[in-house]
């Protein structure tokens, strides 16, 4: 439940309203409280406004990057952005033809400041955009487990999340073609 001191947003939230926090879609439906394109830049938000904003199944529908400034804009500093995206390996890519970009674990690195990447890369990477969050807090791979047959993804989602190493030598060997994820839920810190 949202608190008077805690403002959310749940961005591209579809049927999923979420109560105690400002529910935002395209298009108007029942628990919808904003209705608004975030492709139509700026949201309807001022700076530093949420401490909290969720994104779920929304960045592979548009072109994310600008979106994702926005969202960094909106949010407030110590601020964090939930972010679910399918994985590159999902066959849910494929399905859905609204579905512009596919993600890795390390698409994320892009964004966020790291202690963990030299000097070297963080310059290298600092002229891509004009903002960064502070951190990825955390990130982790997800498996589909919806029937008996896929009784082997949660040992798969376990093992591959051990560490992000792991999750790197996953998406870089035969293992992502062989178990293919479904999803990548990560958190940015501003």
């Amino acid at each position: 439940m949202n608190d008077n001191k805690t403002k959310k947003l749940n961005v591209g939230c579809g049927i999923d309203i979420k109560h105690g926090w400002i529910n935002l879609d395209s298009i108007r439906i029942p628990g919808v409280d904003i209705v608004a394109d975030i492709e139509k830049l700026p949201l309807p938000f001022g700076a530093d406004e949420f401490d909290e904003i969720l994104c779920q199944d929304v960045l592979e529908h548009v072109e994310y990057i600008p979106v994702l400034k926005d969202l960094h804009r909106i949010l407030k500093k110590n601020g964090m952005l939930c972010i679910r995206t399918p994985h590159f390996t999902s066959k849910n890519n494929f399905v859905d033809p609204t579905h512009r970009r596919m993600f890795s674990v390390n698409t994320w690195d892009f964004f966020a400041r790291s202690k963990s990447l030299s000097k070297h890369i963080e310059k290298e990477r600092a002229y891509y955009f004009d903002f960064s969050f502070e951190k990825k807090s955390s990130c982790r791979i997800t498996f589909e487990k919806s029937s008996r047959i896929f009784f082997y993804n949660r040992i798969a989602e376990w093992l591959f999340n051990i560490s992000p190493r792991m999750q790197s030598f996953y998406e870089s060997t035969f293992l992502s073609r062989l178990f293919p994820a479904e999803n990548i839920i990560v958190e940015l810190i501003k």
